[in-house]
């Protein structure tokens, strides 16, 4: 069973940052991806970013490229969310997930471990 923790979420104004955390436990991974989705209210579910953990390659949606950036610290079991120059736009519920192999992926439906979410508020 692998477990995931998402923290870092908060309040913060337009142009602000914020960095997300997604420690996994229960296993480690030698193989598969950690994505990154998003919901925001009434809406839902979409992919943000994604990078594998052998190589850390990556993939983001383009309303986040540039300004987020997703990287992993395999030792620690963690990747991480830097999200720079949030836009009000961005404000949602964040999710981590795992997939345990296969290659990048943006369809949530093939991530098998779900966090519970963390809220980012971004104001204007």
């Amino acid at each position: 069973q692998v477990q995931l923790v998402e923290s870092g979420g908060g309040l913060v104004q337009a142009g602000g940052s914020l960095r997300l955390s997604c420690a996994a436990s229960g296993r480690t991974f030698s193989s598969g991806a950690v994505g990154w989705f998003r919901q925001a209210p009434g809406k839902e579910r979409k992919f943000v970013a994604v990078i594998t953990w052998s190589d850390g390659r990556t993939v983001y949606t383009d309303s986040v490229k540039g300004r987020f950036t997703i990287s992993r610290d395999n030792a620690k079991n963690t990747v991480y969310l830097q999200m720079n120059s949030l836009k009000p736009e961005d404000t949602a519920v964040y999710y981590c997930a795992v997939k345990r192999s296969g290659s990048l992926n943006v369809l949530g439906s093939a991530y098998e471990y779900w966090g519970q979410g963390t809220q980012v508020t971004v104001s204007s």
